[in-house]
């Protein structure tokens, strides 16, 4: 499967704000966002013409697919079943990423960063209400019981991740999490305001919609 290999510190300079792809580590003075703002490039510094209506829709876009480390052809995946389903397309889009189970094992803690936490769904790590999910995009429900496998060293490694990831992230009100069972409850599905990206989902909408 296809998927960047690059500096994902690059993606945020690009973007011109923190996308966090580095877990804790973003929230120290180690963060290079920090030490170099700027735009990749040799002209990064140089002033940058004013952007067109599809440039900011695009930026967008791109901005929420770096944030959640999906590919385009995914993404439109996503898209298309949020367009399908009840509801605002872009709030309906939000809410099938934020749900997706490596951003869960992130946002619980068990992971130090969003890549971290997919390799460890790949490698069949994580269980879902007790049954073995080997499937990143899966999209979790209310009432799932996420945990790791009943492996000492799986749980060590967990165990840690929790250790470090404590003080830097914030488990959202959608999300219970024992640390000691290593076990994370959904206790509702996410909202909008639950959800504190700052992306204008309908500018998305309005790319698509072209």
């Amino acid at each position: 499967m296809a998927k960047y290999t690059g500096p994902v510190c690059k993606l945020c300079r690009r973007e011109g704000e923190k996308l966090f792809l580095k877990g804790t580590r973003c929230y120290t003075p180690k963060c290079a966002f920090e030490r170099r703002d700027t735009p990749p490039g040799m002209h990064g510094r140089a002033r940058r013409m004013k952007q067109s209506e599809y440039g900011l829709q695009l930026r967008e876009k791109q901005k929420l697919k770096r944030m959640y480390g999906v590919l385009e052809k995914q993404f439109r995946l996503f898209f298309d079943r949020a367009n399908r389903k009840k509801g605002l397309t872009g709030e309906n889009l939000l809410v099938l990423l934020e749900t997706r189970l490596d951003n869960v094992v992130f946002k619980a803690g068990f992971a130090r960063s969003l890549a971290m936490a997919r390799q460890t769904v790949n490698h069949s790590l994580i269980t879902v209400n007790g049954k073995k999910v080997d499937i990143a995009s899966f999209i979790v429900s209310e009432g799932d019981v996420i945990s790791c496998r009943d492996n000492d060293k799986t749980k060590k490694n967990v165990k840690d991740c929790l250790g470090e990831t404590g003080d830097a992230l914030v488990t959202p009100d959608w999300l219970q999490v024992n640390k000691e069972d290593v076990k994370a409850t959904v206790l509702r599905i996410p909202q909008r305001s639950d959800i504190t990206s700052a992306v204008d989902e309908s500018l998305i909408v309005e790319l698509y919609s072209k």
